[in-house]
């Protein structure tokens, strides 16, 4: 496992972290998912990202119990907060000072922590004064309840009005975590020049398209059963836009190339994105140990520029390339619930 810094600040991260989005406490029963961190762990992950609304605050609660006994000082923690939790209240969502300083007390005890390394605005909130959060943000930091504060899909104007707010304050502003993938490169063209210019780096999730660059869905072919497209609980709504036949031919002409490096698709995959310098560490989550072991081994790949290259032509016809989808990201109106 490689370790990079996080921004412009001297933590570090392992280039892979491991997310429980859409698995602990929801898809992947909780013996599974306690023996996923235990591979992680053993795989030199120390990198560990969670949120509140996963499974409605259930997830932060497994992965405790998952890393119970491990050396605090040794892992870094992430979770975040704007999506409802609870029982759905007007104050249960957002980033106004109120759901930011309740919800930041809430996620420690889960966790069963002191403190978070990294705490996320999950998504930019259009109801609240961005003072407002960021003050509240500077006060759970000051508190010493968080180490570091990020942000989740952000653009790159609110990155940089995010930014020089934190700058005032004097809080360590050093992440953004977008969606980021060979399919999807959104944050190519404004998020990741700004972020690089704002000392601030990417911590990617999806970067297996939600498992259509794993390879294991095929043009013409029903999905494969157990498949994330398959999934009622929430997986088959986030791949649908992939699973199209002309995405998964142009997929298809990456087995050779990962054949040429000895990579497994989802192990190129996730080397695609930790090529860019920009990119601290890629979210990876997993319903079985062995996924785990499979993508780790991604950490310390390096693709020569002509398979770069290759990989770029392959996949022209069906790269999403649109920045102003980041905005998309974030609802108008204060989210009820998901």
């Amino acid at each position: 496992m490689k370790y990079r810094h996080l921004g412009n600040a001297g933590i570090k991260v392992s280039e892979i972290t491991f997310g429980n989005w859409l698995t602990h406490g929801s898809q992947v029963e909780r013996d599974a998912a306690v023996a996923c961190v235990a591979a992680a762990l053993d795989a030199g992950i120390t990198t560990f990202d969670t949120a509140d609304m996963y499974a409605n605050t259930a997830a932060e609660t497994v992965l405790a119990e998952a890393l119970r006994g491990q050396r605090r000082e040794s892992l870094e923690l992430s979770t975040k907060v704007y999506y409802p939790t609870g029982p759905m209240g007007p104050n249960d969502a957002g980033l106004s000072r109120k759901h930011i300083m309740e919800s930041i007390d809430g996620s420690l005890r889960r966790l069963g922590t002191d403190y978070v390394d990294l705490y996320q605005a999950h998504r930019w909130d259009h109801a609240t004064p961005l003072e407002e959060t960021m003050l509240a943000f500077a006060d759970v930091v000051r508190s010493g309840k968080a180490l570091y504060i990020g942000v989740s899909e952000w653009t790159a104007e609110q990155l940089r009005a995010g930014a020089a707010l934190a700058k005032e304050l004097h809080v360590p502003f050093i992440s953004n975590q977008p969606q980021y993938s060979a399919l999807w490169r959104v944050i190519e063209a404004d998020v990741i020049p700004t972020s690089r210019e704002l000392g601030i780096s990417q911590i990617v999730w999806s970067p297996v398209a939600q498992g259509v660059l794993t390879g294991k869905y095929r043009p013409g072919q029903a999905p494969p059963p157990g498949s994330r497209a398959t999934d009622g609980n929430g997986g088959a709504a986030m791949i649908t836009r992939h699973l199209r036949d002309e995405v998964l031919e142009a997929v298809d002409l990456m087995r050779p190339i990962a054949q040429e490096m000895s990579l497994t698709m989802a192990q190129l995959a996730v080397a695609w994105v930790l090529q860019n310098p920009n990119v601290s560490s890629a979210i990876i989550g997993a319903s079985r140990p062995e996924q785990v072991v499979e993508n780790v081994r991604a950490s310390g790949v390096v693709i020569p520029a002509e398979l770069m290259a290759r990989i770029d032509r392959a996949l022209a016809s069906v790269v999403e390339r649109d920045p102003a989808l980041t905005a998309l990201e974030s609802p108008t109106a204060r989210p009820e619930r998901v």
